[in-house]
């Protein structure tokens, strides 16, 4: 075998093999047992230490978080959770606050420490700001690809009907860097149902582009705006490329109703994301997984103006959507894990993603038995590499040579 980069010895997989793998360009060009490669580059023995894919991320926001910049004292909404006025109070703290390239890349290099390979984030455009939130992200995305591969949705943080200008934004937006269009509370946000999502489809139609909406929306009023984004999902064929983040309404109705939104989801073949947020209700993750929709969870907010709470650890976010759902067996905290792997990279679409021949060597290496303790434990002692070459160690980055 030539032309091998590194030859990784003694690696435990997910399924109680040990291994060896060699990379060729950044990619698991060969694995086995026994495996050799006297012509191999370098040679690391993994110890027999579990070796897990890269961690992904699908939902987090690079734009707003507080990492690399001074403690900012969370402000509590006046009355209860309210998306508009939380919006306008972080709007106030980002504007003291440190230039996003310095945020955005002191944010990533704490999620790559944890073993973050992909992320996905939401990046605000409105009539205040622009394209320069974009502008900037796309900056810090290019700097640190070979560290962390990062998709970005245009987030209308502001509305879009309600927000004049804001379609055009959007529209522009995906012609300047961005890869999906997002969305905001169509009813609650925007007032107009049909108008928003009809902005939000028509730029995805256009540019061939998939959509990530938030929605906030509780209740029967949440549940019908899904179903509404689920048929409308099928009608135009955009099935695999639609997810909807939060859905706190999955979480708020009856099982047959929530059952009934996830028969029509997975029809669909929408997403759903969550994070298991906080004090709020979130979806049955176990009621839509057997249900065959894809369900994934990413950071969202990470020490920003809407919570105080975060370290990018993957890892911990599965723990706390295991713990929040009531999961205890080997499967169901193999399936907490599967949120912030397999199912988000399916998700995001991440091409030639896992610990196989052909895959892209993204992986992490850490001290556990297995899955389940690797959830439970969450040991920070971690090796983070991306395309076979080592970019953090023990929660510190690494500098390429």
């Amino acid at each position: 075998m030539t032309g091998i980069e590194t030859l990784f010895q003694n690696a435990r997989l997910t399924d109680g093999r040990v291994v060896d793998f060699a990379t060729v360009d950044g990619r698991i060009a060969a694995m086995a047992q026994g495996l050799q490669s006297p012509q191999a580059r370098q040679t690391v023995d993994l110890e027999r230490r579990l070796v897990l894919p890269g961690f992904v991320d699908g939902h987090l926001h690079l734009d707003k978080g507080f990492i690399g910049d001074d403690w900012k004292p969370h402000r509590p909404c006046t009355a209860g959770f309210n998306v508009r006025e939380r919006v306008e109070f972080e709007k106030q703290a980002l504007a003291k606050a440190k230039p996003i390239p310095v945020r955005a890349a002191a944010l990533i290099e704490l999620c790559v420490s944890h073993g973050t390979t992909h992320m996905r984030s939401h990046v605000d455009i409105d009539p205040q700001v622009g394209l320069r939130n974009l502008e900037q992200v796309v900056a810090v995305r290019d700097a640190h690809r070979d560290k962390v591969s990062i998709q970005i949705v245009a987030f209308p943080q502001s509305g879009i009907v309600t927000a004049p200008g804001t379609r055009e934004l959007l529209d522009a937006a995906i012609r300047n860097g961005a890869d999906l269009v997002g969305g905001l509370d169509p009813a609650s946000f925007d007032g107009d149902i049909a108008g928003h999502l009809n902005v939000i489809f028509g730029i995805a139609e256009r540019h061939g582009v998939g959509i990530d909406i938030h929605l906030h929306d509780g209740d029967l009023l949440g549940v019908f705006e899904i179903e509404e984004i689920a048929r409308r999902t099928k009608a135009l064929g955009l099935g695999g490329k639609v997810t909807i983040s939060h859905a706190y309404a999955l979480g708020q109705v009856s099982r047959d109703v929530a059952q009934r939104a996830a028969n029509l989801l997975a029809e669909a073949g929408v997403s759903i994301l969550t994070n298991a947020p906080g004090a709020h209700a979130f979806p049955p993750v176990m009621l839509l997984h057997e249900a065959g929709v894809n369900v994934f969870a990413g950071n969202d907010n990470i020490r920003d103006s809407w919570w105080p709470y975060g370290d990018g650890d993957l890892l911990e976010r599965a723990m706390i959507v295991g713990y929040r759902s009531g999961f205890n067996t080997d499967a169901e905290l193999e399936l907490a894990f599967g949120m912030v792997t397999g199912h988000a990279a399916r998700a995001l679409h991440v091409k030639d993603y896992g610990l196989a021949e052909g895959g892209m060597a993204d992986f992490v290496v850490l001290d556990a038995e297995h899955i389940q303790e690797a959830v439970i434990a969450r040991p920070k002692a971690r090796d983070v590499y991306k395309a076979g070459r080592l970019i953090a160690r023990n929660g510190a980055t690494i500098s390429a040579a």
